[in-house]
């Protein structure tokens, strides 16, 4: 059975942390039904890159990069759809206000 190797041990820390800084901005999202403060553009070029990344542990058999993208990914895209479907509410709710 094969050891992490302590490069290895730091990627996954260093993938933990950055990972995790993404779930208050989700739950804080998710708590208070909006995105506004949300850049679109900021967040579709995020998971973009996200998924180059996944190409390259791919490429490269790194299991940090690996499994930290994939978790990032779906943190960053279920706040980019949260994003959308809270705008999409509240522009229903003005038209049917007005």
């Amino acid at each position: 059975m094969n050891s992490i190797s302590q490069i290895d041990l730091l990627g996954l820390v260093a993938g933990t942390l950055t990972t995790l800084a993404f779930v208050p901005q989700l739950i804080k999202v998710w708590t208070s039904k909006s995105a506004n403060d949300i850049s679109y553009v900021m967040f579709i070029l995020f998971i973009i890159g996200i998924i180059l990344w996944e190409i390259y542990g791919l490429e490269i058999h790194s299991l940090p990069i690996i499994l930290f993208n994939i978790i990032t990914f779906i943190l960053g895209a279920s706040i980019l759809i949260l994003k959308y479907i809270f705008e999409s509410k509240n522009v229903k709710a003005t038209e049917i206000n007005q």
